[in-house]
């Protein structure tokens, strides 16, 4: 049985099919790896069935995804903002991906808000907002490269998924579950990351690339965090690592150098609730995980401006760091006795 709806997936076709210009993807700012998964899988999907295709990206995203087959024709638009609105501007087909609200574009909302062709949203995040003429979103995926492998499988593209295409699914599948360590708890999933097998990916391989790629400096900021930037909260099952604007100059921080940081604290015994703030020019970027049922994203959604999934979640905080680090203090008691039934 299709576990996306036979009628969603007959207007994917259609309005793909459609397309007589050209078909642009876009992911959300400061994409991660199932969301260049996600778009490059379906770029190489679609330039292998014949389309002209185009993949824009708010922002810049981390190196250790640039080896993705169609890295180096990804339009950067915070470098290149006018070729990102040619792009768009002469396209008839506009695909949203990996992301639930417009914000999530940053600089880029407006040209995707006031866009005169037809738009679809691929999501597996909670509370989809309503933007595009085409919506599929369904939380019951571990990530949208499993939704949009499941939604290609059951159109006539499926035979255009290659090598290529199937590596980039599966390195979405990898990171948004942490190499298989939380949003997987639908069968599902393995039998996705099975049939990717047979099409000949190498796990290994794709591991490698995206976390035995890091540079000694980001090796010594994770090092220097765990020391000096981590605070434990044994009376709350909790821990927090902060990153400030010094500390990523004195780190040469890139993009990306603080992948996985937030789930550090996780492997202190007792400890189900982590949350990572990351200091910015303009505000407090927030990461939260946690083990078993407690949901960080009612977390996020409540104090951080943001949202996610339940055990992973992500916001944005419109003060000081020390501000967000007292906010996180003061959240705990609220949440106590829900972090505590998380304990096994």
């Amino acid at each position: 049985m299709e576990r996306v709806d036979i009628e969603l997936i007959n207007c994917f076709g259609q309005l793909v099919r459609n397309s007589s210009k050209s078909i642009v993807l876009v992911p959300h700012m400061n994409p991660d790896g199932d969301a260049m998964g996600s778009v490059l899988g379906l770029w190489r999907v679609l330039k292998n069935a014949g389309f002209k295709v185009k993949v824009v990206s708010p922002t810049k995203y981390p190196e250790f995804y640039h080896w993705l087959d169609g890295h180096d024709e990804v339009i950067i638009h915070s470098h290149h903002p006018k070729q990102s609105a040619r792009a768009i501007e002469e396209s008839d087909l506009l695909i949203c991906m990996d992301f639930n609200q417009l914000s999530r574009l940053g600089d880029m909302k407006s040209l995707v808000e006031n866009y005169a062709g037809k738009k679809i949203l691929v999501d597996h995040h909670p509370y989809p907002g309503d933007f595009t003429d085409l919506l599929i979103s369904d939380i019951t995926f571990s990530s949208t490269a499993e939704l949009i492998f499941s939604l290609l499988q059951s159109t006539d593209l499926a035979q255009y998924i290659d090598r290529n295409a199937a590596t980039s699914f599966f390195t979405g599948i990898m990171t948004d579950t942490g190499s298989f360590d939380f949003n997987v708890s639908n069968p599902s999933t393995f039998e996705a990351v099975a049939q990717l097998t047979r099409m000949g990916i190498d796990q290994l391989d794709i591991h490698s690339k995206v976390y035995d790629n890091y540079s000694p400096d980001r090796m010594r900021l994770m090092g220097f965090c765990l020391s000096n930037r981590m605070i434990v909260y044994p009376e709350y099952n909790a821990a927090c690592m902060y990153i400030t604007l010094e500390d990523q100059k004195a780190f040469n921080f890139k993009t990306g150098d603080n992948e996985g940081f937030v789930n550090m604290p996780l492997s202190i015994k007792g400890v189900v609730f982590s949350v990572l703030f990351t200091e910015k020019e303009k505000y407090v970027k927030a990461s939260f995980r946690s083990k078993g049922e407690f949901a960080v994203n009612e977390v996020s959604e409540k104090y951080f401006n943001g949202g996610g999934h339940r055990n992973a979640a992500g916001g944005e905080f419109y003060a000081s760091l020390a501000e967000a680090l007292d906010q996180f203090e003061k959240l705990l008691p609220e949440f106590e006795a829900r972090i505590k039934l998380s304990i096994k």
